[in-house]
């Protein structure tokens, strides 16, 4: 089982990078605002509530996936509501179950970043559109960073298109040998 756990601040490009490599290698592209956005729907953000069902559920469909052999790709925003110590537990979860994790880090400018959070496409998730929102929390954002595991591929968005940065990831990705059992891949590894 293979984890591409991508992460960025928010505006790097994790939904659109993720979903150009979900195209690329047929992994399911199990993203962020799928959860946020449930839980979200009945507790605010932030509330006791919300933070210990979010990463329950986290954790719970990628162990899951991981004790099934299926491989996906998981989008991460680093923030302050989510315990530091959750993609070191996510990873030994995943290797405890004979898996591997890839972090991949998103980076961006600062004025990219801005100009994207005003994106119409941001909408879809609920996501942050709020430049002056983004400025109060942007110190936070940048710890909360810095508090992830050291990425084995780091990407600047603002350089390289979705197209482009999908395929640097799935040239990174240690496909395991193909098995007569498991049948036909979803997708052809690059």
């Amino acid at each position: 089982m293979q984890l591409i756990f991508v992460f960025g601040q928010p505006a790097s490009g994790k939904f659109t990078v993720g979903r150009e490599l979900a195209a690329i290698t047929g992994l399911p592209l199990f993203h962020n605002h799928l959860v946020v956005d449930a839980v979200g729907a009945v507790f605010p953000f932030g509330t006791e509530p919300f933070v210990c069902l979010r990463e329950e559920i986290w954790l719970r469909v990628i162990g899951e996936a991981a004790r099934a052999g299926r491989s996906l790709i998981f989008t991460f925003a680093p923030e302050s509501t989510v315990d530091p110590a959750f993609p070191l537990r996510l990873r030994e979860l995943v290797e405890g179950a004979g898996g591997a994790v890839l972090f991949v880090a998103l980076d961006v400018s600062l004025d990219q970043q801005e100009q994207r959070l005003v994106d119409p496409s941001r909408a879809q998730f609920g996501k942050l559109r709020s430049i002056e929102m983004l400025r109060s929390l942007r110190d936070d954002f940048t710890r909360c960073m810095r508090d992830m595991p050291a990425p084995d591929l780091a990407i600047d968005t603002a350089v390289l298109t979705p197209r482009e940065a999908a395929e640097q990831i799935a040239s990174h990705v240690r496909w395991p040998a193909a098995r007569p059992e498991d049948g036909p891949p979803a997708a052809s590894p690059p």
